[in-house]
């Protein structure tokens, strides 16, 4: 027969979810497929409690911020460029900003208490890298999350090591001996630094999770799906398509058969729901 793909066999999963398992989801928006994914299955899941999160430093600081649950302060609070209006904070995504500081204050800790809690009880740990490339604030040297589109003479620009990465990921994995880590690379592709530039970033990451419970989205995406009918108009980002069919190889990669009857019954059950009848009137 006439192989029209080249098909990805990842090793056997190390780490199993089950329906008692309390999952924390975080990283770049395949984090938010994955995440949105189980939540739609009814695991106990929270996903991106900072919003979307891409380099390495920035997802090892979220979760440090969860372990002490410390709440933010109107010194993190940060002014956006562009003439936005809003304020934000470099731990954050945009979608968090808000008009006034007190408005995302209030915002931002009640997501922090609300996530700091789900952190204690979790057990499992889904983290899906983005890039190793990352912008050090030049005022006090932090590597923030995101710019929040200010001037970009106010960051340095640079690229994690494979080394720097690797000690990053392993220590995150050392201090939490309760929790059961899995690691993903994004398939979203960030043209931004260049193809050449994208490409360093996205082995940087592989080197550095090797040895590392991993599941291959990125190599997915690339090689079983390489055509471009499976990449959305700006060809950066996976097809909605794409996307579930990499989910779904998530799924059958990480649920062990006793969980498998549970998972389609409740994966039908919320397509059900979502359809809503035609009108009468």
């Amino acid at each position: 027969m006439l192989k029209l793909l080249t098909p990805v066999t990842p090793d056997p999963a190390p780490v199993s979810l089950s329906y008692n398992d309390r999952i924390l989801v975080l990283g770049s928006c395949f984090a938010d497929e994955i995440g949105a994914r189980l939540s739609q299955a009814g695991f106990q899941v929270l996903c991106n409690p900072f919003g979307t999160l891409y380099n390495p430093v920035s997802l090892c600081n979220a979760v440090a911020r969860l372990e002490s649950g410390a709440p933010f302060t109107a010194q993190d609070v940060v002014e956006m460029g562009a003439q936005a209006g809003r304020v934000c904070s470099f731990w954050h995504h945009t979608s968090f900003s808000r008009e006034t500081a007190g408005e995302f204050l209030q915002h931002a800790n009640a997501a922090l208490a609300e996530a700091s809690a789900f952190w204690k009880s979790c057990n499992r740990v889904i983290i899906t890298l983005g890039t190793a490339w990352a912008y050090r604030f030049n005022e006090t040297g932090e590597t923030v999350a995101n710019c929040l589109k200010r001037p970009g003479t106010e960051f340095t620009r640079y690229r994690l090591s494979v080394e720097q990465t690797r000690l990053l990921l392993r220590d995150l994995l050392r201090r939490h001996p309760d929790k059961q880590f899995v690691f993903t690379v994004s398939p979203i592709r960030h043209l931004a630094d260049g193809a050449h530039g994208n490409q360093l970033s996205k082995s940087t990451l592989l080197l550095a999770t090797e040895g590392l419970p991993y599941f291959p989205a990125y190599e997915i995406m690339m090689d079983e799906l390489r055509d471009y009918r499976w990449w959305a108009e700006d060809l950066v980002h996976p097809t909605k398509q794409a996307a579930a069919y990499i989910c779904d190889r998530f799924i059958d990669w990480i649920l062990p058969p006793r969980e498998r009857d549970l998972y389609e019954t409740k994966i039908k059950e919320w397509r059900h729901a979502q359809h809503r009848p035609l009108s009468m009137d």
